[in-house]
């Protein structure tokens, strides 16, 4: 049914969502970005499912925003641009407000939208020294659909300290930051991951479900009016004179005409 994702069930009813682009770095495409939406609308209807764990095929978590799917953004008219956003923002929305356990398995490098996918998590464990970033001003654009998660996971003193200066950030900063609760060798991962997941199973599915929606009634909300924002900016943004620098000095192979070297 997918081809940029894959799905496995166990016995216990833990599923394993995998990104499942490994020679694209688990880059996010148009149909990758499809594909996780639908399967979280799957997974959240599946009174089976009992937790779930995020993770990624090969040497990366998620490399972000593939480049050919924003270039194609570049070349859009407005409409069409606030499309591709509004799917983004809706597929990390229905990650987030997934009625089951969301735990991250963060086996490699994490940048621009694959910390947004973190951010989603209900808990993270990460390999360690893996590079993570927010690397979107680079190009010129900004972590705009992304920020709501990127905020309410880190808070906004300790998201300040990364979302605008595109600096790479080690896993083991990464816990200091709030994004993820652990950096343990590779070789413990699983089994740190296997410690986040355990408990769930012995609780009451319909009481971890209304458990979580309340956490998020509490928390500050990302309702429909912040999404429609973080949209906004990202579309301003792709119309940018210094996006379409960005994005062009990176297929060049260049710096961009702010780099100070």
């Amino acid at each position: 049914m997918f081809s940029t994702i894959r799905l496995q069930t166990d016995d216990r009813g833990v599923t394993t969502l995998t990104l499942d682009r490994p020679d694209k770095h688990n880059a996010m495409s148009a149909e990758m970005i499809a594909e996780l939406a639908e399967a979280a609308g799957q997974l959240g209807r599946n009174p089976a499912v009992r937790a779930v764990v995020l993770t990624g095929a090969g040497e990366s978590f998620c490399a972000g925003g593939d480049l050919g799917w924003m270039k194609a953004q570049m070349a859009a008219d407005p409409a069409t641009r606030a499309r591709e956003a509004r799917k983004l923002a809706e597929m990390l929305g229905a990650l987030n407000r997934l009625p089951k356990p969301l735990i991250g398995r963060v086996q490699g490098q994490a940048f621009g939208g694959g910390v947004g996918l973190i951010s989603v998590c209900d808990v993270a464990v990460g390999v360690a020294g893996a590079k993570l970033g927010l690397t979107e001003t680079r190009l010129g654009l900004i972590p705009a659909t992304i920020g709501p998660y990127v905020v309410a996971c880190m808070g906004a003193a300790k998201a300040r300290r990364v979302f605008m200066s595109a600096r790479r950030f080690t896993a083991e900063e990464a816990v200091g930051l709030g994004l993820l609760a652990q950096a343990v060798p590779s070789d413990t991962l699983d089994a740190a991951v296997e410690a986040e997941v355990a408990p769930y199973l012995a609780t009451a599915p319909g009481a971890v479900d209304e458990a979580k929606a309340l956490v998020h009634r509490l928390a500050p909300p990302i309702d429909d009016a912040v999404i429609a924002e973080t949209i906004e900016a990202l579309v301003r943004r792709w119309e940018s004179p210094e996006s379409a620098e960005g994005i062009a000095a990176f297929f060049e192979r260049r710096p961009p005409a702010w780099a100070v070297r």
